[in-house]
């Protein structure tokens, strides 16, 4: 498959099979993934935690899901993530930590994409009950929560409506709409000489 074909479908995933568990040997490919890719100075900072089963099902309350969704209350039973990776920063982290947390999530997302597996990258959740329940050590930060499992709704990118709105949507059918700029608006100068 041609890789922007490949990204255009591996889109924020809101709903799973929640019947088909992941498990622990999933996760860990996830973040083998993750663990090789670029990192600012090669610090390789990041930290994680593998949260499946009855802890799964604890942490899901804490997490808020698609907040332009103002009608949608998040997965219901019976769709919700069967496994979460927390993401961990040091404390007071250098700003370049940011940039490789967010090329790892990319990367376990893409990854996810590539076995079947959803992926929605989240920053909205309850930080101090989180890091209670999962036991964050002192010296860390849960930077974010990656909610996973068999992706079980269809996702599209559409380009923006004439409105101009970016917000997200969803038909009749529960098609999860994603509307996106085109290149040529994105672009703002070309050196070419």
């Amino acid at each position: 498959m041609d890789f922007l074909s490949f990204v255009t479908q591996a889109r924020t995933c809101r709903r799973f099979h929640e019947e088909k568990p992941l498990e622990s040997a999933d996760l860990d490919w996830l973040i083998d993934c993750a663990r090789v890719t670029p990192s600012a100075r090669n610090a390789q900072q990041l930290r994680f935690i593998e949260v499946l089963g009855k802890t799964c099902k604890e942490l899901f309350p804490l997490t808020h899901w698609a907040m332009a969704l103002k009608d949608w209350g998040g997965p219901a039973e019976g769709e919700r993530p069967t496994a979460f990776l927390g993401l961990l920063i040091p404390k007071n982290p250098a700003p370049t930590t940011y940039i490789d947390c967010g090329i790892c999530a990319q990367t376990i997302q893409l990854a996810a994409h590539s076995r079947g597996y959803g992926c929605c990258i989240i920053k909205s959740f309850e930080q101090n009950q989180a890091q209670s329940l999962l036991q964050v050590p002192s010296d860390l930060q849960l930077e974010l929560l990656l909610g996973l499992g068999v992706a079980s709704e269809e996702r599209k990118v559409v380009d923006v409506p004439e409105s101009g709105s970016l917000n997200y949507f969803r038909d009749a059918n529960n098609v999860h709409y994603v509307p996106k700029r085109a290149r040529e608006e994105l672009i703002i100068a070309r050196f070419v000489d």
